[in-house]
Protein backbone atom coordinates (compact mmCIF):
# COMPACT_ATOMS: atom_id res chain seq x y z
CA UNK A 1 0.00 0.00 0.00
CA UNK A 2 2.76 2.15 1.06
CA UNK A 3 4.15 1.60 -2.83
CA UNK A 4 1.17 2.76 -4.21
CA UNK A 5 0.88 5.67 -2.09
CA UNK A 6 4.29 6.98 -3.31
CA UNK A 7 3.83 6.46 -6.98
CA UNK A 8 0.40 8.34 -7.08
CA UNK A 9 2.29 11.44 -4.78
CA UNK A 10 5.24 10.58 -7.25
CA UNK A 11 3.14 11.10 -10.23
CA UNK A 12 0.80 14.16 -9.39
CA UNK A 13 4.03 16.14 -8.04
CA UNK A 14 6.24 15.31 -11.20
CA UNK A 15 2.98 16.30 -13.40
CA UNK A 16 2.25 19.61 -12.06
CA UNK A 17 6.03 20.31 -12.33
CA UNK A 18 6.12 19.29 -15.68
CA UNK A 19 2.98 21.19 -16.58
CA UNK A 20 4.54 24.41 -15.29
CA UNK A 21 8.15 24.19 -16.84
CA UNK A 22 7.96 22.25 -20.03
CA UNK A 23 4.85 22.77 -21.17
CA UNK A 24 3.88 25.96 -20.01
CA UNK A 25 7.25 27.13 -21.62
CA UNK A 26 6.97 24.98 -25.17
CA UNK A 27 3.28 26.52 -25.18
CA UNK A 28 5.56 29.82 -25.05
CA UNK A 29 8.22 29.19 -26.99
CA UNK A 30 5.36 27.84 -29.94
CA UNK A 31 3.77 31.48 -30.36
CA UNK A 32 7.12 33.19 -30.71
CA UNK A 33 7.17 30.76 -33.36
CA UNK A 34 10.75 29.51 -32.26
CA UNK A 35 10.66 25.68 -33.80
CA UNK A 36 13.88 24.83 -32.30
CA UNK A 37 12.37 25.24 -28.71
CA UNK A 38 10.22 21.90 -28.54
CA UNK A 39 10.67 19.76 -25.66
CA UNK A 40 13.33 16.56 -26.40
CA UNK A 41 10.16 14.40 -26.21
CA UNK A 42 8.78 16.34 -29.05
CA UNK A 43 12.07 16.02 -31.00
CA UNK A 44 12.54 12.60 -30.05
CA UNK A 45 8.94 11.49 -31.28
CA UNK A 46 9.69 13.78 -34.66
CA UNK A 47 13.02 12.40 -35.30
CA UNK A 48 12.53 8.13 -34.60
CA UNK A 49 8.59 7.82 -35.56
CA UNK A 50 8.06 10.94 -38.15
CA UNK A 51 4.92 12.51 -36.39
CA UNK A 52 3.99 15.37 -38.43
CA UNK A 53 3.29 18.34 -36.11
CA UNK A 54 0.70 19.66 -38.46
CA UNK A 55 -1.53 16.94 -38.30
CA UNK A 56 -1.19 16.27 -34.56
CA UNK A 57 -2.10 18.73 -32.31
CA UNK A 58 0.63 20.17 -30.58
CA UNK A 59 -1.22 21.10 -26.95
CA UNK A 60 -2.42 17.54 -26.49
CA UNK A 61 1.08 16.11 -28.02
CA UNK A 62 2.37 18.39 -24.97
CA UNK A 63 0.20 17.28 -22.16
CA UNK A 64 0.73 13.65 -23.65
CA UNK A 65 4.76 13.70 -23.01
CA UNK A 66 3.87 14.65 -19.79
CA UNK A 67 1.90 12.43 -18.68
CA UNK A 68 4.07 9.68 -20.26
CA UNK A 69 7.27 11.14 -18.49
CA UNK A 70 5.55 11.66 -14.97
CA UNK A 71 4.34 8.02 -14.82
CA UNK A 72 7.61 7.07 -16.05
CA UNK A 73 9.31 8.63 -13.85
CA UNK A 74 7.14 7.68 -11.01
CA UNK A 75 6.77 4.44 -12.12
CA UNK A 76 10.84 4.22 -11.70
CA UNK A 77 10.73 5.42 -8.69
CA UNK A 78 8.19 3.39 -7.27
CA UNK A 79 10.17 0.09 -8.25
CA UNK A 80 13.48 1.14 -7.08
CA UNK A 81 12.09 1.74 -3.82
CA UNK A 82 11.16 -1.96 -2.94
CA UNK A 83 14.92 -2.23 -2.66
CA UNK A 84 16.31 -1.18 0.75
CA UNK A 85 19.89 -0.92 -0.40
CA UNK A 86 20.42 2.52 -2.02
CA UNK A 87 23.01 0.74 -4.11
CA UNK A 88 20.54 -1.61 -5.18
CA UNK A 89 17.84 1.17 -5.36
CA UNK A 90 20.54 3.57 -7.59
CA UNK A 91 21.34 0.44 -10.36
CA UNK A 92 17.39 -0.72 -10.65
CA UNK A 93 16.60 3.05 -11.21
CA UNK A 94 19.31 3.23 -13.88
CA UNK A 95 18.68 -0.27 -15.53
CA UNK A 96 15.06 0.99 -15.92
CA UNK A 97 15.63 4.59 -17.03
CA UNK A 98 15.95 3.74 -21.00
CA UNK A 99 13.83 0.94 -21.53
CA UNK A 100 10.83 2.50 -20.16
CA UNK A 101 11.32 5.72 -21.78
CA UNK A 102 11.71 4.06 -25.26
CA UNK A 103 8.62 1.58 -24.51
CA UNK A 104 6.37 4.23 -23.32
CA UNK A 105 6.93 6.64 -25.93
CA UNK A 106 6.73 3.59 -28.80
CA UNK A 107 3.00 3.15 -27.36
CA UNK A 108 2.45 7.13 -27.96
CA UNK A 109 3.65 6.47 -31.69
CA UNK A 110 1.17 3.07 -31.83
CA UNK A 111 -1.55 5.03 -30.14
CA UNK A 112 -1.23 7.75 -32.71
CA UNK A 113 -0.63 5.77 -35.25
CA UNK A 114 -3.90 3.91 -34.65
CA UNK A 115 -5.69 7.13 -34.57
CA UNK A 116 -4.39 7.60 -38.41
CA UNK A 117 -2.37 10.88 -37.28
CA UNK A 118 0.66 9.98 -38.46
Amino acid sequence: MQEVILFIISFVFILIIYEILIVAKAKKNEKKNKDNKQPMEVKYLVAKYKFNLKKVDYHKLLHVCALVSSFDIALIVSLAMIFDSYLLQLIVALVLVVPVILFSYHLVYLIYKKKGLI
